[in-house]
């Protein structure tokens, strides 16, 4: 009977070691959302998202209302006017709204997640890589509007309560400003952006456009290069200590559990041979 029990606990043993390995701790790098000004604390499904950023409605950083306001000009997300230099294109204006739904509702921004200067977000993305298409289209379906500025992060003319062209600045073609898709996707939101030589569906890239019932293929872009930033050596100090503790903490269960029922079998086989 004793050795019945020990035998029993040792399996045990074994399938928690298995355990241990197999189910790894949650990825503090995928699935989350960024600490800014409109987003959830947490990524989840919404019932309904609006227009363009439905696709991520299954499981988005997102509310509703804000993937509606997404749409309109000068919403309250950020009082921002895309018509600085007059009206933008619908063509041009469609990736502008993409761009938005992808930082407010995306899970998948994790691996690019970073501490923000900034009075109303703590974080922000920088250098997710985008798909070449995605720059490409984006330049040109542009390309025919009218800016004045390269950065549209920071510098405007706020004195009215929305962005207004700097006093002394001087509207000029999309291609002058942004001679390239490169120039465009990297410099229009400070570095937020990547360009990359990645195509749609290779696994490397960020899509800003996808077709939902494809699934989204940015979960495997985030694994991927989540995978590669803690196999990176120069990242490896860059693991917080909350990070490392949640790594550690289902192995280390495991193991205590798993001593806990051999030492049980032990006993029991100690007790019923005497």
């Amino acid at each position: 009977m004793g050795l019945a029990v020990e035998m029993r606990a040792g399996q045990v043993l074994l399938v928690l070691l298995a355990a241990s390995v197999v189910m790894p701790a949650k990825d503090p790098l995928l699935n989350i959302c960024m600490d800014a000004k409109h987003h959830k604390t947490k990524p989840g499904p919404e019932g309904m998202l609006y227009g363009q950023c439905a696709p991520w409605k299954d499981n988005a950083c997102c509310t509703a209302n804000t993937s509606s306001e997404a749409h309109r000009d000068q919403s309250y997300l950020y009082n921002f006017n895309w018509n600085h230099c007059g009206v933008m294109p619908p063509k041009c204006k469609r990736h502008f709204i993409q761009d938005m739904c992808l930082y407010e509702c995306s899970p998948n921004l994790g691996p690019w997640i970073d501490q923000a200067d900034s009075s109303w977000r703590r974080e922000r993305i920088l250098h997710v890589p985008l798909c070449k298409e995605d720059c490409e289209e984006w330049w040109e379906d542009c390309k025919d509007y009218v800016t004045c500025k390269e950065n549209w992060h920071k510098g405007w003319n706020w004195a009215t309560g929305t962005n207004r062209c700097p006093w002394g600045s001087m509207c000029r073609p999309f291609t002058q400003v942004f001679p390239s898709p490169k120039d465009l996707c990297e410099k229009i939101w400070s570095n937020s952006y990547k360009y990359t030589t990645e195509r749609r569906g290779s696994g490397r890239c960020i899509q800003m456009w996808f077709d939902p019932a494809q699934g989204n293929p940015n979960v495997v872009v985030a694994k991927y290069y989540a995978w590669k930033k803690r196999s990176s050596p120069a990242r490896m100090e860059d693991v917080t200590p909350e990070a490392g503790r949640a790594a550690c903490a289902v192995p280390r269960l495991t193991l205590l559990l798993a001593l806990v029922l051999l030492t049980a079998g032990w006993g029991s086989y100690g007790r019923g041979s005497l």
